[in-house]
């Protein structure tokens, strides 16, 4: 079967599918079709009897609107969770195929994308964890390619040039980017844009970079063929038409967000000699297109072998490491290490705590991969056991991904998507605001992606309001599916970062302080934070008041504790590490812990947002209403009022 043939079969779906639905993008998955069955049929390492062999290729198509044209190569090519009926149900509630692909709906969609840049940040993720694997384990077990198909919108995307920068700089050259550059966007020609020069742009940072016709099925295997064995990542700019093979409405901006409509897909099929009635696909087209996903068993089935012969303990250690199963012993270590905490009870920093933290967990776990967006003497990320990786050297486990917040966030969502390797990465909890779209990703996802979140509050001083934190913890807290660690000392530390590596479908922030805090617990047998909320110290006598604060601030609440019990007023304590996982807790707990009828003052050097689910009516809180200041984070407290003596100020005026 020829090539025209077997393109126009994902030309008929896409336009069909969208027509059915009265929703969708035609236009790409239409301009694209060429570039696409090349790549499938010549070069892509998959085995659709296998989807999640290790070492697969990885697809990624970042220019998640044109989804039908995933959805069609992994119909064409077998993917048995990809019925023709999933195709006529497109956008459907319920069906796997989605308005954009959805990572975990059917086999073979390795990502979600649909939020442009998204998907080929996540493909430098991709391409990052095979190398660093392949430095571990050798060619013999990890040795593939990953591949994106980028839009000029992913390009026109901030993300985008942290992520090609972060690739070019650290040469992965294992990845292949297949630009479509059809110059086409929503409100029209790109012109109207932008006029950057993307060859030169990539070429810049470190990229081979070439342009061809997307029409050409010879040039783009060529050119795909000349990538595979570049020693820098390569960008292959497709000039294509945006909806080929559509007489009226190709190249245009009309055939980008919406259905060609009944008569232009008559002409549409007339001009491309496809006289097949809607989701009808020939059985020699369909056979030619099955023969290529069949393509890969040999492939896969020899690397089957080469993992049976592999020595039993490295094998163990590769097979555990991709089922991302944590070792053996590394609960006995943390064991260890809090039973020293105890004991020496020291006065630091919770961002000082997790470096501690750190040093016990990557000796023990080695799949943990670090790295801080140009901060990690700030936010202690890098602990004693881990080399940097480098385009020179992948056997490392840290990553200075420099100052690119967004980049090393999708990054990271892209290597724990890949398998092998748990990431977490440091910055500031402010700049949470520039990881926030892919931190949505990563809960989207059910990904385990660990964001080290230092200087968490007004606490961080003399940098200032730009730097000081007051709605993003409240703003994390809204995202579904997202652990929001704020511990008070260096065991409460411990045990969010237990809770943050055993949540193997949800990804963690730990929000961690910059000034030092106490050693208030005093007992470290038991992880108290996984029930989210606990009494820290109970009262003295019948309780009266529930004093509920998270991390620095539970030091403030034992303070005014005290001063309560001078006054006669009888409090207890609540240590509030994880709103999440408190919800997550049997009423009876929940009740045990609130104490319902007590009067509640809450206490955060944060925005109150939130805090009333925690708050009966009559109660109060202790916390920030404005942006911060400048100036040494013990003036700042006091300014602001997030004292003990403000917290029995606040019971007292409510008795």
């Amino acid at each position: 079967m020829n090539h025209r043939d077997m393109a126009n079969a994902i030309r008929a779906l896409a336009m069909d599918a969208v027509q059915k639905a009265n929703s969708g993008h035609p236009g790409m998955p239409m301009g694209m079709a060429d570039v696409a069955t090349v790549l499938f049929t010549r070069f892509l390492k998959f085995d659709p009897a296998q989807p999640d062999w290790p070492d697969r290729d990885r697809f990624v198509l970042s220019a998640g609107h044109g989804s039908m044209l995933l959805y069609a190569l992994l119909h064409l090519t077998g993917y048995e969770d990809m019925t023709m009926e999933e195709l006529r149900n497109f956008r459907q509630l319920g069906s796997r195929t989605a308005g954009h692909p959805e990572y975990g709906h059917a086999t073979g969609i390795e990502t979600t994308t649909g939020p442009l840049g998204q998907g080929l940040a996540n493909a430098v993720g991709m391409a990052l964890a095979e190398r660093l694997l392949n430095a571990r384990f050798g060619d013999a077990l990890v040795d593939h390619h990953t591949y994106t198909i980028a839009g000029d919108g992913c390009l026109m995307e901030g993300l985008s040039h942290e992520a090609i920068s972060l690739a070019g700089h650290l040469k992965l050259n294992k990845l292949i980017v297949l630009f479509d550059d059809n110059s086409i966007c929503i409100d029209g020609s790109t012109d109207l844009t932008v006029s950057d020069d993307q060859i030169k742009r990539f070429e810049a940072c470190g990229w081979a970079a070439t342009r061809v016709d997307g029409h050409d099925p010879e040039a783009i295997a060529a050119a795909i063929a000349a990538a595979q064995t570049s020693d820098r990542p390569s960008l292959i700019a497709c000039k294509t038409t945006i909806g080929y093979g559509s007489p009226n409405k190709q190249g245009t901006a009309a055939t980008h967000g919406a259905p060609l409509g009944d008569d232009e897909i008559a002409a549409t099929r007339a001009a491309l000699g496809w006289p097949h009635a809607p989701f009808e696909i020939p059985d020699d087209i369909v056979a030619s297109w099955r023969s290529a996903g069949a393509r890969g068993a040999a492939d896969s089935a020899a690397w089957q072998e080469r993992l049976n012969d592999t020595p039993a303990e490295l094998r163990r250690t590769f097979k555990q490491q991709m089922a991302g199963e944590l070792p053996a012993g590394w609960k006995e270590a943390m064991a260890a290490f809090k039973a020293e905490i105890i004991a020496e009870a020291p006065t630091v920093a919770t961002r000082v705590s997790s470096q501690k933290t750190l040093d016990v967990l990557t000796a023990a776990i080695p799949a943990m991969l670090g790295g801080s967006a140009d901060l990690t003497g700030s936010n202690n990320t890098k602990s004693k056991s881990q080399g940097i990786v480098s385009a020179a050297d992948f056997s490392g486990a840290y990553v200075h991904y420099g100052v690119r917040e967004h980049g090393m966030a999708a990054a990271m969502n892209g290597i724990a998507l890949h398998g092998g390797l748990i990431p977490y990465g440091g910055t500031f909890l402010v700049f949470t605001d520039y990881c926030r779209p892919s931190i949505r990703l990563s809960a989207l996802m059910k990904q385990r992606v660990i964001y080290v979140m230092t200087h968490d509050s007004i606490g961080l001083g003399e940098d200032g309001p730009t730097h000081q934190p007051v709605e993003q913890i409240a703003a994390l807290r809204a995202i579904p599916n997202l652990l929001v660690f704020r511990p008070a000392d260096t065991i409460e530390t411990a045990e969010c970062w237990e809770l943050a590596l055993q949540s193997e479908d949800a990804p963690s922030v730990l929000a961690l302080t910059r000034q030092g805090l106490p050693t208030l617990r005093k007992d470290g047998s038991e992880n108290h934070s996984a029930y989210g909320a606990y009494i820290m110290v109970p009262a003295d006598s019948e309780r009266q008041v529930t004093l509920l604060a998270s991390g620095s601030e539970v030091l403030i609440a034992v303070e005014a504790q005290k001063m309560l019990r001078d006054e006669g007023i009888s409090a207890a304590v609540v240590s509030v590490p994880c709103w999440e996982l408190f919800e997550q807790q049997q009423p009876h707990y929940r009740d045990e812990v609130l104490s319902p009828g007590t009067l509640h003052i809450a206490i955060e050097a944060a925005s109150p947002f939130g805090w009333e689910r925690w708050i009966e009516s009559g109660g109060g809180f202790v916390g920030m209403r404005s942006f911060g200041a400048s100036a040494p984070a013990k003036d700042l407290y006091k300014d602001f009022n997030i004292t003990a003596e403000a917290v029995v100020e606040a019971v007292k005026t409510r008795f």
